[in-house]
């Protein structure tokens, strides 16, 4: 078996990923919608269907009524300008409402492997330059053999919009960094972009940067929940109107959280870990572990109840 990461100090990050499906898309609550209607007119607007009806390596799509098991892409795009961007954050998660559980795999960014449609091998998180969300979408279904049935973008950068729209955030920082001090601080949204963003002083290098932006993600969803969030309601909504992109309809994200809620009791984490750098005429990229990789595909099928 993969060897997954069960340290305490790295899973309590896990639980921030359908907790921001629910409170991103659905604001906490059918409660705060029904109390805002402006939340709904937002939920409709960062509704952008993709091309495809249906995945090919799933031709019907899931009946959400049934509480079939679902898969998930969530993109943290960081877009620039004049140029698409890449996809910095790439997590998969696969949501079984039955096993009342969910399985989550982050993937490592320059992960290298081929791109979706091009014929070519390249750093995953690439696709999203070429080919925008569906062919990222694409290329992780490729690289996991599963099919993937939703997909949330996120814009890091308009994030600290989010972020400075609910006052700050505060976190614990394990080392002191570039002006960072060690221990509990508080980020606006442009200090949380450079919280997230450095590397090269990681000792944990892209796995160390992944855990920091999940760091931030529970410290913004922590406080969207509480009620002094409510003062700056409209800010917020602007803010997530503006840099969350979603497949999945204003319908389709009621069915979810009436129907999948019961999955966040169990949350298993799947690391990628035993894989390795590999300089490729002159560029770095990270070599997934082909045994492991077999792994994770074979865990996260039998959770979607593939045949």
């Amino acid at each position: 078996m993969a060897n997954y990461d069960v340290n305490p100090k790295k899973k309590k990050y896990t639980k921030w990923l359908l907790i921001a499906l629910a409170s991103i898309l659905l604001i906490g609550s059918l409660g705060l919608i029904a109390l805002f209607p402006k939340a709904t007119s937002t939920l409709e607007e960062i509704h952008e269907p993709l091309t495809r009806q249906v995945s090919a390596k799933r031709p019907e799509k899931i009946v959400l009524e049934e509480k079939e098991p679902l898969s998930i892409l969530l993109l943290g795009v960081d877009e620039r300008e004049n140029d698409k961007g890449r996809s910095d954050t790439i997590v998969v998660l696969t949501v079984n409402p039955s096993a009342q559980s969910i399985k989550m795999v982050s993937i490592p960014r320059d992960t290298y492997t081929e791109i979706a449609d091009m014929g070519k091998y390249d750093k995953i998180n690439h696709a999203f330059a070429f080919g925008g969300t569906e062919m990222s979408l694409e290329t992780v279904e490729h690289l996991l053999d599963i099919p993937i049935d939703y997909v949330m973008q996120i814009n890091m950068e308009g994030f600290k919009d989010i972020i400075d729209a609910l006052g700050g955030i505060t976190v614990y920082n394990e080392f002191a960094f570039d002006g960072f001090s060690e221990g509990e601080i508080l980020l606006s949204g442009e200090d949380a972009l450079d919280y997230v963003r450095m590397r090269k002083e990681d000792p944990d290098g892209d796995f160390g940067r992944q855990n920091r932006q999940k760091q931030v993600l529970k410290s913004v969803l922590a406080k969207t929940a509480s009620a002094n969030t409510l003062f700056n309601y409209s800010k917020i909504m602007d803010a997530l109107g503006d840099n969350v992109k979603t497949n999945m309809s204003f319908s389709e994200m009621m069915d979810v959280q009436s129907n999948y809620r019961s999955a966040i009791n169990s949350i298993e984490q799947l690391n990628f870990e035993r894989g390795s750098g590999e300089i490729i005429n002159g560029i770095w990229y990270y070599r997934m572990d082909d045994g492991e990789l077999a792994e994770v595909q074979n865990l996260l099928k039998e959770h979607l109840e593939m045949e």
